[in-house]
């Protein structure tokens, strides 16, 4: 909390779930911070957006996120910085707060981040590069000065009811043209999008047949997201038809999942559990999805061809894509669990 960290990949502001403004650099900036430590920027404009209330059965941080990129655009957050609050930001963990700052770039953002509070401390706490003993005290200390002050103003503020959100999909190729998993797609939806992705406008998704599934990426492969997928699918078993790839987000994932039992209980539904990495996200070395297939992904882009050439993405969290696993096609997990 209260570092800035920058690294030349955008996705680095899952490090603003801990109280950290962190963003992603280009080559050239990367080399004046390896010379200087410092960096020449425009500062951007500041963004809350508030999430109040309890979240419904079968709706994670993914599809938080999810909806809030298809209410203001992928260009709704161009040119600021986000502050993510509200009582349900608080009520989540650290990693299903990562998911949500991780996907800020999808909206425009420069990065994301949550305030730290005890849920952020807890879970440092005894980690190995933590400070330890009296210098963790001090640096808590420290840390519960970060949040904005009470009369902290904002140039754009956006408040959501958690009530409103359901289980997200997206039917198009940028990340903001999602739909709640029950809705149909809109009537004046990107023509051009529908066409690449074999959609219609004012159709639904639900019953629409699959091929894929990816469970992984920055966004989504973490221990908890492994959990979930893995309660869902004990004594169930993967649509013949369909390819299931796991792929932790690193090593000490990979191991944790080996840990607990998950990989066994994956491994027994069909799924295939790969080495950590990227993976199918943007189609890394055979890890791509075949031309004019679909996949449901726990990824943050959709664009055209990102899981390969002329693949078709379907952005979803775990559970929803874990349902559409089990059943060969997109369905409402809620009616399941």
């Amino acid at each position: 909390p209260g570092m800035t960290i920058v690294c030349g990949d955008s996705h680095t502001s899952t490090h603003g779930a801990f109280g950290s403004i962190a963003f992603g650099i280009g080559t050239s900036e990367v080399e004046m911070v390896m010379a200087s430590q410092c960096l020449i920027l425009n500062k951007p404009k500041k963004m809350r957006i508030t999430v109040n209330g309890k979240l419904g059965k079968g709706v994670s941080s993914k599809d938080i996120v999810l909806y809030i990129i298809s209410e203001l655009t992928v260009n709704g957050a161009t040119g600021y910085f986000v502050e993510y609050a509200g009582s349900t930001i608080k009520s989540l963990s650290m990693e299903e707060r990562m998911t949500i700052c991780n996907m800020s770039i999808e909206m425009g953002a420069r990065g994301g981040l949550i305030a730290p509070d005890e849920t952020t401390f807890n879970y440092i706490k005894g980690k190995e590069y933590a400070p330890k003993g009296e210098k963790f005290d001090e640096a808590v200390a420290y840390w519960k000065t970060l949040a904005s002050d009470v009369d902290a103003v904002f140039d754009h503020e956006y408040t959501f009811d958690a009530s409103d959100i359901s289980p997200m999909i997206t039917y198009g190729t940028n990340p903001g043209q999602g739909i709640k998993i029950n809705d149909f797609i809109p009537e004046k939806a990107n023509t051009k999008s529908l066409t690449y992705m074999g959609l219609e406008n004012k159709q639904s998704l639900i019953g629409k047949k699959i091929q894929h599934v990816f469970i992984g990426s920055c966004t989504n492969s973490r221990i908890e997201d492994f959990r979930i997928v893995a309660n869902f699918i004990k004594g169930k078993r993967k649509a013949d038809h369909i390819s299931a790839l796991i792929v932790p987000g690193s090593k000490q994932v990979e191991n944790q999942v080996k840990k607990e039992g998950l990989d066994k209980i994956l491994e027994e539904a069909g799924f295939e559990l790969r080495e950590p990495g990227c993976s199918a996200c943007l189609a890394m070395n055979e890890d791509k999805i075949s031309k004019g297939e679909y996949c449901v992904s726990t990824s943050n882009r959709n664009f055209e061809g990102r899981q390969g050439p002329g693949s078709r993405t379907l952005l979803a969290s775990p559970l929803t894509a874990a349902a559409a696993a089990v059943y060969g096609e997109i369905v409402d997990v809620r009616e399941y669990i």
